[in-house]
């Protein structure tokens, strides 16, 4: 999911980062929640408004979804909801081809750096004015921007995603490490200390096969070295040299062995080697996001008592520890009929409503948290705060106030895809670390028209 998300910027990285820190701050001020617009019974007599629901959810989550579902039809008779699941890697071409017709998905669960082209094409609706202002009142300011685009609000956030540093705690202390590295140097050493070839395992992780899962650790250990992807004027910043220093220390800990890359892969659903590695101990440190926290419960059982996580290493130019942060959005599609459009805002009002869920808390709140992903509604994070506790979860929502956002623009898209294919190849040794960055960047400035 990973995957993989908010939404424009390199400049205003600064301020999007302290709403963060608002959404945790304001958990007061969520609010009521009103009925969207006025034919909130559409579908009232004669045939039911069937509307569907696109999502790349895992079938756990799916069924969490089609509960919630079925308890809104009971409360709303004249609208059914259907779940459709694809995988990750399909999601964006599923909507885009599908999504150009009045029978496509009516709603779907987006990455936020899509949102610009999908406004763009019109395959995104924008929210009527009862429901911008229903989430303008229920999220923080710069969350809400995440799923807005020219301040007109397309949809309802849910979920942000970071990084932070996993690793496994009997590996470092089997190694005599004591607690995880803090900084770059620390992190090479500690990779080679972790390492045993004999026993097939590797010290750090890295992921392939899937852009987020490539760029943004990538990304993420750069922002702790002072770095960005894009300068104040938009333009790639990968040729920094606090960026290339982060490609130099991939370098460093694949010619070490520290690094395995036939052990990174992942595959359609976000799943694959790279997680069966540091479930099964054959990786002990690797940079990933808070939402896979499920999957390794899932995988690991009473292993997964060994797993802790910890802020991304600071590098030597940085003066704090930072993440690539990012968010998801459930959109209304610009192509439907206006009836199962009305139906679609009525059904994520109620999902996104915090009458919907346990304990004051959405249903959309309790199905992300239940992941390991944080809920963006601020009443959400204050009925989950108990959960939100948990010590793997801890530091990633401590790391929010931080966090540094994916840029959200139109060609964002590419220009991850760009970065992902240069990185990949830095890792396969196809280039050397400035070759990478520097080809990176020529395709990222291509990618947004810069």
């Amino acid at each position: 999911m990973d995957v993989n998300r908010n939404r424009s910027r390199r400049g205003t990285f600064a301020a999007v980062a302290a709403a963060l820190a608002l959404t945790l701050a304001a958990c007061s001020s969520g609010g009521g929640q009103s009925s969207p617009t006025g034919s909130a019974s559409a579908g009232g007599g004669g045939e039911p408004q069937k509307i569907t629901f696109l999502t790349h959810w895992g079938p756990e989550q799916v069924s969490q979804l089609e509960d919630a579902a079925k308890k809104f039809s009971q409360e709303e008779p004249g609208i059914t909801v259907t779940v459709q699941a694809v995988p990750f890697a399909n999601l964006l071409s599923t909507l885009r081809t599908q999504g150009g017709s009045p029978n496509g998905p009516t709603m779907a669960s987006i990455y936020d750096a899509w949102l610009p082209e999908l406004v763009r094409d019109g395959v995104a609706a924008p929210a009527p004015k009862d429901v911008a202002d229903d989430v303008q009142g229920a999220w923080a300011q710069n969350v809400v921007s995440a799923s807005s685009a020219e301040d007109q609000v397309y949809g309802f956030p849910n979920e942000i995603d970071l990084y932070a540093l996993n690793y496994n705690t009997r590996l470092l202390k089997e190694a005599g490490l004591d607690g995880p590295p803090t900084t770059f140097e620390e992190l090479r050493s500690y990779a080679q200390k972790l390492t045993d070839e004999a026993a097939g395992r590797h010290g750090f992780g890295v992921i392939t096969n899937w852009a987020s899962g490539a760029v943004h650790p990538f990304l993420s250990l750069a922002a702790s070295n002072g770095g960005h992807l894009l300068d104040d004027q938009g333009k790639a910043a990968l040729t920094d040299d606090r960026v290339v220093a982060v490609a130099e220390l991939y370098k460093q800990m694949l010619d070490d062995g520290s690094i395995d890359p036939e052990a990174s892969a992942a595959n359609a659903n976000t799943t694959g080697p790279y997680l069966d590695n540091f479930a099964g101990g054959r990786t002990a440190m690797i940079i990933m996001a808070n939402w896979w926290q499920g999957s390794l419960k899932e995988t690991m059982g009473d292993a997964y008592a060994d797993v802790a996580t910890a802020p991304i290493p600071v590098g030597p130019d940085g003066d704090r520890s930072s993440s690539i942060s990012y968010s998801w959005l459930t959109m209304v599609n610009g192509n439907a009929d206006e009836k199962a459009q009305e139906a679609s805002w009525k059904f994520l009002s109620w999902l996104n409503g915090p009458d919907s869920g346990e304990n004051g808390s959405s249903a959309m709140g309790d199905i992300l948290v239940g992941m390991g992903i944080l809920p963006s509604r601020t009443s959400d994070i204050d009925a989950h705060k108990d959960a939100l506790s948990d010590p793997f979860l801890k530091t990633y929502v401590d790391g929010l106030p931080d966090a540094t956002p994916f840029p959200t623009v139109v060609g964002g898209d590419a220009a991850s895809q760009a970065v992902q294919k240069h990185v990949e190849s830095l890792i396969f040794g196809r280039e050397d670390p400035q070759q990478a960055m520097e080809a990176a960047a020529s395709e990222v400035d291509a990618a947004l028209g810069k």
